[in-house]
């Protein structure tokens, strides 16, 4: 069942796991995907925990305890996911230390409310990193505008980042800009650049469902065969940007500082469409050196038919950039496409964190004891 993980991690691909809950803690389910499944990492945002919180009775005990204590339901939210973080991290720990770091890590993103506020992200971004308190964690801030400069500056006091909804290219770049200019600046107040991680979240399927639906809107024979490309080629030019931006001058000054790369990190990699082989966005961005963050359902996908057969990124790009080209052809503007999957991102996760707000205080209230 595992050959194609296996070949997939031999191939320089880092297998996380885009989920997390209390159950799969618990359970020992987390500790045996570790053990045989290949994952060595673990991704959550505001959705995963407000569906793991709502569903089952895996909180009760701390719910509980923090409804004794009448605690606010933003404490309460903060309180249950770190604690999840903390203990997913404890067990990944053996791999972050096999790996000198670069894998074992878990995800735990800032208050989706404040993507538009720099001060208060960096804040917040602080605050999570003190919560958690485990080298192994990456602290989620999203590619908006004024989450560039939050990047830097958290980056810059040594903190280890996961940038979230990236789309587009041009964007992409300037959060390696932010990446690096954090790098800079923490090498300059004198810290240990080797002990600072970062990945960059590029969004995949999002892309091929916002363009197939205005390609579908065409319905003219070249918007059909356009359909299911525009994802995976802008994913693979983003790959070709990491190799500029990583080969650069100003990279190999912080590479001897020892310095990290900022990976490439495959998100959203659930095929949205059922047309779509259900392992595309795995078996079509193998390349060295990325991390490719997958719900179970294409984790199990791609263990049972994953089509991995080497490098599938690199040698593509003059290809990627046809794909892109053929969609501009028709009319549909990139720029817009991916400013509409960045807002919408946005918005989706702050919806899902009062989603969160709401069924924790739901919960708070049916444990909260009886007065007296």
């Amino acid at each position: 069942m595992t050959d194609a993980l296996k070949r997939l991690s031999d191939e320089g691909v880092a297998i996380w796991l885009d989920d997390l809950s209390r159950t799969r803690i618990t359970s020992g389910n987390l500790a045996e995907l570790i053990d045989q499944q290949h994952v060595v990492g673990v991704t959550t945002n505001p959705s995963i925990f407000q569906k793991a919180i709502s569903q089952g009775h895996g909180y009760d005990g701390q719910l509980a305890d923090l409804a004794a204590r009448r605690v606010t339901v933003e404490e309460a939210v903060r309180m249950i996911t770190t604690a999840d973080v903390r203990d997913a991290a404890d067990i990944l720990r053996p791999v972050f230390d096999a790996t000198q770091g670069q894998d074992g890590r878990v995800s735990i993103e800032v208050d989706p409310r404040l993507a538009h506020n720099t001060v208060a992200t960096i804040a917040e971004a602080k605050q999570l990193a003190w919560l958690v308190d485990r080298p192994n964690t990456l602290i989620k801030i999203p590619a908006t505008q004024a989450g560039l400069p939050a990047i830097t500056e958290t980056v810059g006091r040594g903190i280890s980042v996961n940038v979230t909804l990236i789309f587009s290219l041009e964007r992409y770049r300037e959060v390696m800009d932010a990446y690096l200019a954090g790098l800079e600046k923490a090498r300059a107040a004198g810290l240990d650049l080797s002990k600072i991680h970062s990945v960059a979240s590029f969004f995949v399927s999002r892309v091929d469902t916002e363009i197939d639906k205005r390609l579908d809107a065409l319905g003219t024979p070249e918007a059909k065969a356009a359909r299911g490309k525009a994802a995976v080629a802008n994913a693979r030019l983003a790959y070709e940007a990491y190799e500029e931006v990583f080969s650069s001058d100003r990279w190999a000054a912080l590479d001897r500082a020892q310095a990290n790369k900022q990976r490439p990190l495959w998100a959203s990699t659930g095929v949205k469409d059922p047309a779509y082989k259900d392992t595309l966005y795995v078996d079509d961005l193998v390349a060295p050196g990325t991390v490719n963050t997958m719900p179970e359902a294409t984790l199990d996908a791609t263990a049972d038919h994953g089509a991995i057969t080497g490098d599938t990124v690199r040698g593509t790009y003059d290809q990627a950039r046809a794909d892109l080209a053929a969609v501009a052809a028709l009319g549909i503007s990139y720029d817009d496409v991916v400013q509409v999957l960045e807002d919408e991102g946005v918005e989706k996760f702050a919806v899902a964190w009062n989603d969160l707000l709401k069924s924790t205080e739901a919960e708070l209230k049916r444990l909260a004891p009886s007065e007296g």
